[in-house]
């Protein structure tokens, strides 16, 4: 290993939906942490782990950080959030190109304090018509705090990605790697199973089903080359149950297809994925149920 190596732990922090798990998919050439077009689809803390010839970063994907946390969910998402602050050595701050929410203000607040060097991404820069707003952004910015770089890019399409990447090698400590080099996150099968069926979920339902879901597995059995999973997707009322499987069970079937190809293309094998859809009331709000389902401070 090179004397010079560096190796550290990086948090990606945001509001909701500004595209947070999709950079940390760009950044690892692979899919660990699910995505939609729907704010506070990732509830949990999510670690990907990238190594070069030079450098190995934990990069951590956390939850949308929201003012508003009323259910005991929002809470957990929050405090995953915020305590990642504590265990990395570096931050990357993620706002979308074209504005400044309150939202961003409470983030800044909450890591303007940290001592930590902080990277300033502007993401979704691809969907700017005119760029010279960008500049004038990039001015304003530079006044809320002293950050060690500010980055416009687009974790979409990948512009200015390997930017960020060179960024960040620069900042890390000199240390040896943590993980071995082929180890892509810390992550189980049994939870990137359940993470792809809710993905599917959030994208096919409506408004509000999605939020008041979870996927738990119960059963992950590999037999050589197969490996079969049984799902429970819980919902929080008979209603939502109806939605989730759709007429004569459609949607729950589509669901179900499109989570088993994610699921076999991570895992390299085939794969027999049966779901099931119960209710159980009020869930979200309750922290002795978010603790049984995994909702745990990691």
């Amino acid at each position: 290993m090179a004397e010079h190596f560096r190796s550290g732990y990086v948090a990606l922090v945001g509001r909701p939906n500004v595209g947070k798990s999709t950079l940390l998919n760009r950044l690892l050439g692979q899919k660990i942490s699910i995505t939609s077009r729907r704010p506070q689809t990732t509830r949990h803390r999510i670690l990907g782990i990238r190594t070069t010839r030079h450098a190995q970063v934990m990069y951590v994907d956390t939850p949308g950080i929201h003012s508003h946390a009323g259910r005991a969910m929002n809470r957990f998402m929050n405090r995953a959030a915020i305590d990642a602050l504590h265990d990395v050595d570096i931050i990357i701050f993620m706002v979308e190109g074209g504005g400044w929410t309150d939202e961003d203000e409470v983030i800044l607040e909450k890591i303007v304090h940290t001592g930590l060097p902080v990277v300033l991404v502007i993401n979704k820069i691809d969907r700017l018509a005119d760029k010279t707003g960008l500049l004038l952004q990039l001015e304003q910015l530079s006044g809320k705090m002293s950050f060690q770089e500010m980055i416009p890019l687009s974790a979409r399409s990948g512009d200015h990605v390997d930017v960020l990447e060179k960024a960040i090698e620069r900042l890390l400590p000199v240390a040896p790697p943590y993980y071995p080099d082929d180890q892509i996150t810390d992550r189980s099968e049994r939870f990137l199973a359940a993470e792809f069926i809710r993905e599917k979920l959030f994208r096919k339902l409506g408004r509000e089903v999605p939020y008041g879901l979870t996927v738990e597995i119960e059963r992950f059995r590999e037999e050589g080359d197969v490996v079969r999973i049984h799902g429970l997707i819980l919902v929080e009322r008979p209603g939502q149950k109806a939605i989730v499987i759709g007429k004569h069970g459609a949607l729950l079937k589509e669901v179900g297809r499109q989570a088993r190809l994610d699921i076999e293309q991570t895992l390299k094998k085939r794969v027999y994925l049966q779901l099931w859809v119960k209710v159980k009331q009020g869930w979200a709000d309750d922290e002795r149920a978010l603790r049984s389902l995994g909702y745990t401070d990691e």
